[in-house]
């Protein structure tokens, strides 16, 4: 398929649009002492990034009842609320390329492990209330590697699964992706290395954002 059959791109947000890894590492261990449990390493909780916040607690705690459940993620959201006073920042480029995307008329999305509460609160502080086509976060549809977020953002925008585009940090972003029957494309600098992300078979592995304009702007 040509890049140009691509209408619609769909971004993750935490370790793809914005660099916000180390401040939910940072949460998790937080609420992990706070609740009772053993720290896990950062590489595990790395490898939990992407999935809804009760999807991946119970990932890393397996034995975590409901209630504590409960407990745990108020935990996690009062640490990162904490810290998320002044805003992660978006990765080099981020702005400048999704304007460029914008002006050469693709449809922009995102799909992402947020609840919708914090992507809102993340949207507004980069004034990117109305920027998106579509949004869909993880407590109002189907957790990551489901499909259903996406196959919503294709029938909201009207677009195939073929013409558009999952771009990732995460195993679960192109897990999804390929369940939806569509092409992703990962990122390097996120919460998952290059190397680990080649077993979901993305189009296109990049190291900055920018590369990702390069690489869809190579046909014209």
């Amino acid at each position: 398929m040509s890049h140009l059959d691509y209408k619609l791109l769909i971004f993750d947000w935490d370790g793809t649009l914005c660099n916000s890894i180390g401040r939910i590492v940072e949460s998790m261990h937080a609420a992990s002492t706070r609740a009772g449990y053993a720290l896990c390493d950062d590489l595990a909780v790395k490898g939990i990034i992407g999935l809804g916040l009760p999807e991946a607690i119970r990932t890393l705690y397996p034995e975590i009842g409901d209630d504590e459940l409960i407990a745990f993620r108020q935990h996690y959201a009062d640490h990162y609320m904490a810290l998320d006073a002044q805003p992660s920042p978006l990765f080099e480029g981020v702005a400048q390329t999704l304007e460029a995307f914008r002006a050469d008329g693709y449809h922009l999305a995102v799909a992402t492990g947020k609840a919708r509460r914090g992507l809102d609160r993340v949207l507004k502080a980069h004034g990117w209330e109305n920027y998106f086509d579509a949004t869909r976060a993880a407590d109002e549809t189907a957790s990551k590697p489901h499909p259903l977020m996406l196959e919503q953002i294709l029938a909201q925008c009207g677009v195939s699964p073929r013409q558009a585009l999952m771009v990732g940090d995460a195993s679960f972003d192109l897990m999804m992706a390929r369940n939806a029957g569509m092409d992703s494309v990962a990122v390097s600098y996120g919460a998952q290395s290059a190397e680990a992300l080649q077993a979901y078979e993305p189009r296109l592995t990049i190291d900055r954002f920018s590369e990702l304009q390069a690489w869809l702007s190579r046909a014209h």
